[in-house]
């Protein structure tokens, strides 16, 4: 099939954080972009947004389950989860298309390709790095990948003989499930299994190590997995060798202990890995390191030149407001000029991440075990949620505050929080570390609304001790 030839001046593969690039500044600029799934990216579509809205019903359907501990006499007495479904999507499908209208409708330098694309080296006549598609090929001067990641699916599921889920299609279910088992251990596992749980399904969780959320601190890890087991069935240190499905629907998994388990619904959350393996990038000389994702510098320029790259795809940190930023960086120097003196550069100094599972979790800078590591002297602070007031009035029980300091200079090295509100109440250490505040100036040097529940951020800083 012949294809249509288009030369553009910057093409922009994916349309998450890389629809954010052309602005104003680019209307000179004739842009191609390319999305071969939903317009909008992970996050919009079936990440960050969704899921959270998600969480947030749940949220809604633990505090009513728990109401009696307040003397408050509620019962919840079910979930309509085709309305839950209906009421995500019915906002979030409506946003997508508008953005993919926009940029088909309204911005006459913009064409918008809707299929897989990747490169064919170079087009001998111009130098232009040639992207091809199944119906047309787009010679472009400059490239940003922005192509993201995808789930990554274990042999033995992918394998199989029963139909699975990931993040991109559980949250579309037709109906609730009555069971549901989640493999992996991670903070997409973390967030499902409250959201069905709490929702009304019976979770289980199939970890292949011996805790839940294993990169976390081993304080927040230890705690959660003690919690998690209370809550739904979890079993440790398994892994699935064989699905199949049995003639009522019913889908049977095969571990590794010689022992079956029975389900409604698979899902698998067991991570996701960066999408530069299929875009033919060693075409035009750019690298993939060991985790498959594009090498850069902290320009976001690829060894290919005028070829830069952001996001998933290349980034150590699959979070959005990294992508966000990265895509604001990239932005800049594409403005600037691939060889400007003065190109911004990625800070990945203090990354904050956070954990929407119930509890809560928020994390920030290095974990005891890193600190120590590292060679630092460290001072470290653990303070229960349930000892400053809000923590009464809210009747927690396994929130806490974990501070870990450099016992020397008195700064804040991490921080690391499980309990309500985890990703709000964060927010102080972040700006902490970011301008180089000392824990005892974060701490006094301002004050804190009592009672507010970052006092028990300020009791942990004001519990560090240091000579």
């Amino acid at each position: 099939m012949s294809r249509t030839t288009h030369q553009v001046d910057l093409a922009i593969i994916g349309s998450g954080s890389g629809n954010s690039i052309p602005d104003e500044r680019f209307d000179d600029r004739s842009i191609a972009i390319f999305e071969e799934s939903t317009y909008g990216g992970t996050c919009l579509n079936v990440g960050c947004i969704p899921t959270k809205m998600f969480v947030y019903a749940a949220e809604v359907a633990e505090k009513v389950s728990e109401a009696g501990r307040y003397g408050v006499d509620a019962t919840l007495n079910g979930v309509d989860w085709p309305a839950i479904v209906g009421r995500v999507f019915g906002r979030i499908d409506p946003i997508s298309a508008g953005g993919r209208e926009y940029r088909v409708d309204r911005c006459p330098n913009i064409t918008v390709f809707e299929s897989h694309v990747e490169f064919d080296g170079r087009d001998a006549a111009t130098g232009r790095y040639r992207l091809v598609t199944a119906d047309a090929e787009v010679l472009a001067i400059e490239v940003v990948l922005a192509a993201g990641s995808r789930s990554i699916i274990p042999p033995d599921i992918a394998s199989g003989a029963a139909p699975f889920h990931t993040s991109d299609d559980v949250m579309r279910l037709p109906e609730l499930p009555a069971r549901i088992t989640i493999v992996g251990g991670g903070y997409i596992a973390a967030e499902f299994a409250h959201v069905f749980g709490s929702l009304g399904s019976e979770v289980t969780l199939v970890v292949r190590g011996p805790a839940l959320l294993r990169h976390h601190d081993e304080e927040v890890s230890r705690r959660f997995t003690e919690l998690a087991r209370k809550k739904w069935n979890v079993r440790l240190d398994t892994e699935v060798t064989a699905t199949s499905t049995l003639a009522d629907g019913t889908v049977r998994l095969g571990l590794d202990d010689g022992t079956t388990l029975d389900t409604d619904a698979l899902l698998v959350a067991t991570g996701r890995k960066p999408n530069g393996d299929r875009l033919n990038l060693g075409s035009v000389g750019i690298h993939l390191d060991e985790h498959g994702a594009v090498t850069c510098d902290v320009h976001g320029r690829t060894q290919a030149e005028r070829i830069w790259t952001l996001g998933d795809v290349s980034s150590p940190y699959q979070l959005k407001h990294v992508a966000n930023h990265e895509q604001r960086v990239v932005q800049a120097n594409l403005v600037k000029g691939w060889d400007a003196d003065d190109l911004e550069s990625f800070d990945h100094r203090y990354v904050p991440s956070a954990v929407f599972t119930h509890p809560q979790i928020a994390t920030v800078g290095l974990t005891e075990a890193q600190a120590r590591d590292a060679g630092t002297r460290v001072t470290v602070k653990v303070q229960e949620y349930g000892d400053v007031a809000y923590g009464w009035a809210m009747e927690d029980t396994t929130g806490f505050c974990k501070i870990v300091a450099d016992a020397d200079t008195g700064l804040i090295v991490g921080a690391h929080i499980m309990g309500p509100q985890a990703p709000t109440v964060i927010q102080p250490v972040i700006q902490a570390l970011s301008f180089g505040q000392t824990a005892r100036e974060v701490a006094r040097g301002q004050y804190w609304i009592h009672p507010g529940m970052p006092e028990v951020l300020e009791n942990a800083l004001l519990g560090l001790e240091f000579d």
